[in-house]
């Protein structure tokens, strides 16, 4: 039987952080585990996570690079589970999710399911994250234009070994391992809505592009380069 490890990164979230988490641990074995990755939140996030008092939650202080990439890496380091999970701090999860993305990891590697995207009252902005984006499979297709959105993702170890540590130079985890996926293992975009992808005013990614659109088109070449530079060196790797 597979251990789950949800990996959540967390900052000044204490608005949500309660309704995520119960949406999560109500979908977790005795045996799984919720690895929290904090950085530096000046908020009662901390104080919120500790009440729940319920030793699957694990709570970690990142003390590395500052930021969403460093502070999943940290969260990821820590994870101790056979099938990976991202999560966001802010998002809901549907009480399937879980269930759902272990059947699939029977076949796959990296399982990416769909999303709602609404508010912060959960009113529908997007019914589709899936057809808003465009998402779609593949090496080339995931290079120019990222369909990988880590609240949506799933992953086995082995996809993890390869991601770990992260590159330097990578402005996006999520982007880093969707790319790994396709690259050294087998991935499925599951057509159906297993979470509430909420954006708001303080969401870590203010868009719902996840490929840095708001970048220069040079910086977003060179963000490009880079992730195949590194893709290169994964190509390579024995694990």
């Amino acid at each position: 039987m597979n251990v789950i490890s949800i990996c959540m990164a967390t900052y000044n979230g204490e608005k949500y952080i309660a309704r995520q988490v119960e949406s999560i641990l109500k979908q977790l074995s005795a045996d799984d585990e919720l690895v929290v990755s904090d950085d530096g939140s000046d908020d009662k996030i901390i104080s919120i996570l500790e009440s729940f008092n319920d030793d699957r939650i694990k709570i970690f202080s990142n003390s590395g690079k500052k930021g969403p990439v460093g502070n999943f890496e940290n969260a990821l380091s820590k994870a101790t589970g056979d099938i990976i999970f991202l999560a966001d701090q802010d998002d809901i999860w549907l009480e399937n999710k879980i269930a759902v993305h272990l059947s699939l990891h029977e076949s796959f590697d990296l399982v990416i399911s769909d999303a709602h995207v609404v508010n912060e009252f959960g009113e529908i902005i997007y019914e589709s994250f899936f057809d808003e984006r465009g998402s779609k499979a593949g090496l080339l297709s995931n290079l120019i234009k990222n369909s990988y959105i880590g609240c949506c993702m799933s992953f086995n170890r082995r996809i993890l070994n390869y991601a770990l540590p992260f590159p330097g130079y990578i402005h996006m985890h999520d982007w880093w391992i969707g790319l790994i996926g396709e690259l050294k293992g087998r991935t499925v975009f599951f057509n159906k809505q297993l979470i509430n992808y909420v954006r708001h005013q303080n969401n870590a990614s203010p868009t719902l592009s996840t490929s840095g659109s708001g970048y220069s088109g040079l910086r977003r070449l060179k963000n490009r380069f880079k992730l195949l530079y590194g893709l290169f060196f994964i190509a390579f790797k024995r694990i």
